[in-house]
Parts: C-alpha cells; structure tokens; sequence
C-alpha cells in the first residue's frame, strides 16, 4: 500500500528498521551523505510517482550496458564504468523509493536482491572482456554470491542484525568496478595490453575484499548465533 511521503528523519528509522538496525544517521559522512542522496532524489520520484519496481528493471539494464560496451576500443572502459556508477545510483535510490512513499514489500526485496547479483554478474563479464582471467572473474563472482548467500541464511536462522558490515560489502565492490574499468581506460590508452593487466589487479582486488569480508561476516554469524542458542 502506498501510503504518505517520509520526512528524513522518519525515512532514517524506517530505512533502519529494513537493514538490521543501521541507522544512516548514525554512520560516516561519506555514507550518510550517500543514503541522504538516494533519499532525496528517491523522494522526487516519488512526488513523480515512479514506482521502485521501475528504478530497478532502469538499474539492470544499465547494467547489462557495462559489458556490451567495455570491450570496444578506446573508450569502452570509460564507458563501462560511467554505466557502473548510474546502475549504483538507481540501486541506492530503487529502495529510497519504496522506502520514502511507503511502498516497500517482501517481494520488491527478493527483486532487489536478484538484481544486485545479475548486476555484479555483468559487470564481472566486463572484466573478462577487457582482459581478466575467466578463473579470477568467477572467483570474485563466487565470493561476493556467497558472501551475500551466508548473511541470508544467517538471517533466516534467527540472526536479527546485519551481523557484521565487512570490507566485501556490495559499496566496496562498486568502487573496485568503477575505479578498475576506469584505470583500465587510462592505462589502455598508454598500450592497449596494460588494460587487460589492469583490470586483473582490479579482479584481485576484488578477491581479497570478498575473501576477507566473507571471514568477517563468518566470525561475526557464528558469535551472533550461539549467542542466539
């Protein structure tokens, strides 16, 4: 049911309620200046009445974009990241949306989700394409899946909190795929084979963040449910 537009304060609690009590008042400049962001422009498209259903269907295909585009000559990497970083932005403000003119439900939730994974998955095919190895890309791709796929499960066991915001969180890995495809333009620019070798320092990178951010949210799981028991 859609009910009346939220101010920020009541947006703030109401946000908090859906992400395991993290209040965005409560965390960095950075990130509260980010989720303040989304809540405004969410907010105007809610006063425009687009729905978060059409925000995310938008934020996919953006994505999709990424690896049609990253593998062209020249530009493609520049190109790719630009799509990466609008795709970021209309998943922040999908959820602002439903949030802000109180239309959020448990299915526009499972839709979200699957979109973050499709997205990530895309944007992974676009390392590969401009030059990183199949068996790094599916790495990363793994690690992030089951990064994701341990906190639901946690969730579904009786964890009432996020459990640990860890390194591999999905912010983390927009950074590594916009900084990556961006270095990756630059360096192409230079020799065309440095791009391929950059974009595979950007994939190990992503490893390493998903790997230790998956311990993290492990250590913090397992306390949280025997605590729980």
């Amino acid at each position: 049911m859609v009910g009346r537009q939220l101010n920020w304060n009541e947006y703030a609690t109401a946000w908090a309620r859906l992400h395991g009590g993290f209040d965005p008042r409560a965390a960095t400049p950075v990130v509260r200046g980010w989720l303040r962001f989304a809540y405004h422009v969410g907010f105007l498209l809610g006063r425009l009445r687009v729905g978060p259903t059409a925000v995310t269907v938008f934020g996919v295909l953006l994505c999709l974009c990424v690896p049609l585009v990253a593998g062209r000559p020249g530009d493609g990497p520049f190109l790719a990241a630009l799509f990466v970083l609008l795709a970021s932005v209309a998943d922040s403000v999908d959820g602002a949306v439903a949030v802000a003119t109180g239309r959020t439900t448990r299915l526009g939730y499972v839709y979200d989700s699957l979109a973050d994974r499709l997205g990530e998955a895309a944007w992974l095919v676009a390392f590969w394409l401009v030059g990183a190895p199949g068996g790094l890309v599916a790495a990363a791709g793994a690690l992030s899946w089951l990064h994701e796929y341990v906190r639901a499960r946690a969730v579904a066991a009786g964890m009432r909190e996020i459990g640990a915001v860890t390194v591999g969180e999905r912010p983390t890995r927009v950074c590594v795929a916009v900084a990556g495809l961006l270095l990756a333009g630059l360096t192409g620019l230079i020799e065309l084979d440095l791009a391929a070798g950059t974009i595979t320092m950007a994939t190990a990178v992503w490893v390493l963040l998903a790997a230790f951010g998956l311990g993290q949210l492990l250590s913090a799981v397992r306390r949280a449910l025997i605590d729980a028991d």
